[in-house]
């Protein structure tokens, strides 16, 4: 039984900040009434001036502003995120509690542009309480049929507003509390869509960010129940007695160090209005997502300075389980399982060893040569189960796996790996959409030899080059159903504040997956080449 000073010391997560809320008006920014902040786009034209976007006349007639003047003063080009902040200490007659305007660049328009000036426009609205902008409303390719622009806009400006905090008076900056989209005519249902591609990145990258002290295995679990109650998923949890009897032993080799034991989650979403039996006909697809909660390395002990991080080296789990909360909210047509394989890395006396073989679920075998390879030992087993068990159409994994993918592609590119070339190609271009870009790598079957162990099956260190030989480790276990690696390991921390990317953890992940599996049809041309 836990002791009563036990459970006391057990620590709690402070009240974390929300995202903005967002609405939208057909009205001028002018208009609105109750906004202490209206933000303008600023847009550069031919001849070297700049423009300003859809409101900003009739506001300066009502301020007695030049804009235009003012935004060549403060130097602004027109070039996306640029930021001038104008005081209006006394408001305007049609809205007296007006307080500032910003003067945002837009750039060229183009989703990229659109979520930089949403991001920089958080950051300048921070505190207030609302803000009413015509940002979104410039975009030329705006389409109720495709609202890729609205998307990028309010990805960029929830996730330029992202706060993580563990301060005892609370965090020190708020995001701005609500956001008008006006001007634009923005469908509902594409808003909506837009909120949930964006909060999920949030909460991919708060799951990321919650510190290790608190983030052990058993409480991602929790996490997932949580998700899954609210969202109407189907919830499996298997705890360290189920991982052992299933045959799950690379997640329990991972885990034996730690005094916090192991999980394995799954979450199944299916599409809303289907019958149980229609259900069964429709194809799965499956989502695996590394969850070390922290990796010290095991024995195979990290550097100090590479250690700080390793909070964040369950990404892909949390990419996972922030997928599955908004499988609905943007009307995915297939069924989809979540799989992550949660454990913590640690040192004690129970600790895995190099030399140590694993037995994983479906039967093949692995020799450990570095403790600190874990991750494709946890993966491994949930790709096997994946495919043994789920019928699956295809399967996706996601992992902050190797370092050398970072040396390979620097921090703003993900490596892709896949068996399926149709696979690949959407979840490229789902990546581009997002804003998540991710970088094709090969599947080079001349470097298979490094894997050779003379004990077992393959080992788990097999050397350089790293990003392409822990794909090729992974390989195996799917068969020849169409698979994909996203390793992103490369981008799964951000140095310094850039556009949307705040400091830290960056949840990299979630929105390329919902772009791909909210699309019309996400399997198209799936499987239809030999692997």
């Amino acid at each position: 039984m836990t002791s009563p000073a036990s459970r006391a010391s057990r620590p709690v997560l402070p009240a974390q900040v929300s995202p903005p809320e967002f609405a939208a008006s057909d009205l001028l920014p002018g208009a609105i009434k109750g906004v202490d902040v209206v933000a303008l786009p600023v847009l550069p034209s031919d001849d070297g001036s700049v423009l300003l976007g859809p409101g900003a006349a009739e506001l300066a007639d009502e301020l007695g502003l030049d804009l235009v003047g003012i935004a060549e003063v403060h130097g602004l080009t027109g070039k996306s995120a640029e930021v001038a902040a104008v005081p209006v200490p006394d408001g305007t007659p049609a809205n007296p509690a007006l307080r500032l305007v910003l003067l945002v660049g837009v750039g060229a328009a183009r989703p990229v542009d659109l979520r930089r000036a949403g991001a920089a426009m958080a950051k300048a609205a921070r505190d207030r309480a609302a803000v009413v902008t015509s940002i979104a409303a410039v975009a030329e390719d705006t389409s109720p049929d495709d609202p890729i622009a609205l998307e990028a806009f309010v990805a960029g400006t929830m996730l330029g507003s992202f706060v993580f905090h563990w301060r005892s008076t609370g965090p020190e900056r708020q995001p701005v509390r609500r956001v008008v989209l006006a001007g634009a005519g923005t469908d509902r249902s594409a808003l909506e869509r837009a909120v949930a591609l964006g909060g999920a990145g949030w909460r991919a990258r708060l799951l990321a960010t919650v510190p290790s002290n608190l983030k052990n295995p058993a409480w991602l679990a929790t996490q997932a129940e949580e998700i899954a109650a609210a969202a109407g998923l189907d919830v499996r949890i298997w705890d360290e007695d189920a991982l052992d009897r299933d045959g799950f032993n690379g997640i329990l080799a991972v885990g034996a160090a730690s005094a916090t034991p192991p999980r394995l989650i799954r979450l199944d979403y299916t599409p809303g209005g289907v019958t149980a039996r229609a259900a069964r006909k429709l194809p799965v697809v499956v989502l695996v997502g590394k969850g070390i909660t922290f990796d010290s390395g095991g024995l195979s002990i990290k550097p100090a300075a590479s250690m700080g991080s390793m909070k964040r080296d369950m990404t892909g789990g949390a990419v996972v389980l922030a997928t599955m909360a908004a499988l609905a909210d943007v009307d995915c047509p297939v069924r989809v399982i979540g799989l992550v394989a949660a454990a913590e890395n640690a040192i004690s006396g129970r600790a895995l060893r190099p030399g140590d073989v694993i037995r994983h679920h479906g039967g093949r075998t692995t020799e450990v040569g570095n403790t600190d390879a874990e991750g494709r030992l946890v993966l491994a087993d949930a790709l096997a189960y994946a495919t043994a068990e789920l019928d699956p159409a295809a399967v996706v994994d996601i992992a902050t796996l190797t370092g050398a993918v970072k040396v390979a592609l620097g921090q703003q590119v993900g490596g892709l790996f896949a068996s399926d070339d149709a696979l690949a190609a959407a979840l490229d271009t789902a990546g581009a959409r997002a804003g998540e870009p991710v970088w094709r790598l090969p599947l080079y079957r001349g470097y298979e030899d490094k894997l050779a162990s003379k004990v077992a099956d393959a080992a788990n260190d097999p050397g350089g080059p790293g990003a392409i030989t822990a794909a090729l480790f992974l390989q195996p276990f799917v068969g020849d159903v169409p698979w994909a690696h996203l390793d992103i390991a490369s981008v799964g921390d951000v140095e310094k504040e850039w556009h949307e990317w705040t400091a830290g953890p960056s949840g990299f992940g979630s929105r390329l997956l919902l772009s791909w599996l909210g699309s019309a049809d996400p399997l198209a041309g799936i499987g239809d080449q030999p692997v």
